[in-house]
């Protein structure tokens, strides 16, 4: 491949790479699908296409719904038991952020959302909030009608709004106030003050450090304050696990606040928050080594702060 053709995909892969994620929910799967794209523009008789990006898209698209669907079908990701992988901020993957609809396409909370919907779906949501295409576009790279996209753009709206809170872009000074407070409640064992800093619907899921095959959920004040009590209680055994003492680090995770857990240069896990009028109302944790592959390459390269809490 001439090097001319090598520029036009790599101007492309950052985009490419972030509609893969938001498609897939994982950045090794989107960056597989990227690569196997590159491979299609390798083979493909590029004199013959008038626009590379569209065609790009396209075959990108295609890709991530084809892997969606062999998915579904190996039964792998079955909605509700799956989470999905999260980003740091800065990372290059998550893609445009200008306006409100792109940041919420790509927070843990949509994209588990996203799973519930078809792959068709998610696909014209995606394409259409995150990417700003048309109708007419979209009908074009999924080879749809330009009213079916429609009416796929209307379903998918339609649920995730039923499911999503109103307070949902809280101010971030705020929100990070409260997750600090939280926090600090945590690892103090003060139950109480964790009650009262959560929604009276609250959710809570957890990977369990990818030790089990299946996620941890709780819900209610008091079953999600005991679980986080729990979780952030200091142990020996926690410390072998980890590989040591980790540090607390306030972050910014898929647009929400978060707190990492590091020991040395190395996150071990990461809990993802969601606020909504002063308290928090839902909570991702994640400590799978595999899951957090991504955060940590990112977080290698990340002039990181003074931690919020340094000894544990």
């Amino acid at each position: 491949m001439d090097s001319v053709a090598v520029e036009r995909f790599e101007a492309s892969r950052t985009r490419l790479a972030s509609l893969a994620y938001r498609l897939l929910g994982s950045a090794a799967d989107a960056e597989d699908a990227v690569q196997d794209a590159f491979l299609r523009w390798q083979a493909a008789e590029r004199e013959r296409i008038e626009v590379p990006e569209a065609w790009l898209t396209k075959v990108v698209t295609n890709l991530c719904l084809d892997r969606l669907r062999s998915a579904r079908a190996r039964h792998e990701r079955p909605a509700g038991a799956w989470l999905p992988e999260p980003l740091l901020a800065g990372d290059p993957m998550l893609g445009p952020a200008e306006t409100f609809e792109q940041r919420e396409s790509v927070s843990l909370a949509v994209l588990t959302l996203l799973e519930r919907l078809s792959p068709v779906e998610r696909a014209v949501y995606v394409l259409r909030e995150a990417f700003a295409y048309s109708h007419a576009e979209i009908a074009g790279i999924l080879d749809i009608t330009e009213s079916g996209s429609q009416q796929h753009a209307h379903r998918a709206r339609a649920r995730i709004a039923a499911e999503r809170r109103q307070d949902r872009e809280a101010d971030p000074a705020s929100a990070r106030r409260v997750v600090e407070e939280f926090l600090a409640a945590a690892v103090s064992g003060r139950t109480e003050r964790l009650v009262a800093l959560l929604t009276d619907d609250v959710t809570a899921v957890s990977d369990g450090a990818g030790l089990g095959g299946r996620l941890l959920r709780r819900s209610t004040p008091a079953r999600v304050a005991t679980f986080v009590r729990a979780g952030f209680q200091p142990t020996d055994a926690k410390r072998r696990l980890a590989g040591g003492s980790p540090t607390f680090h306030f972050v910014t995770v898929n647009g929400s606040p978060a707190v990492l857990a590091v020991v040395g240069e190395r996150v071990v896990g990461s809990v993802v928050f969601e606020v909504s009028g002063g308290r928090v109302a839902a909570l991702r944790g994640m400590a799978g080594a595999r899951r957090l592959a991504r955060v940590n390459a990112t977080w290698r390269q990340h002039a990181a702060g003074a931690p919020t809490v340094a000894t544990w």
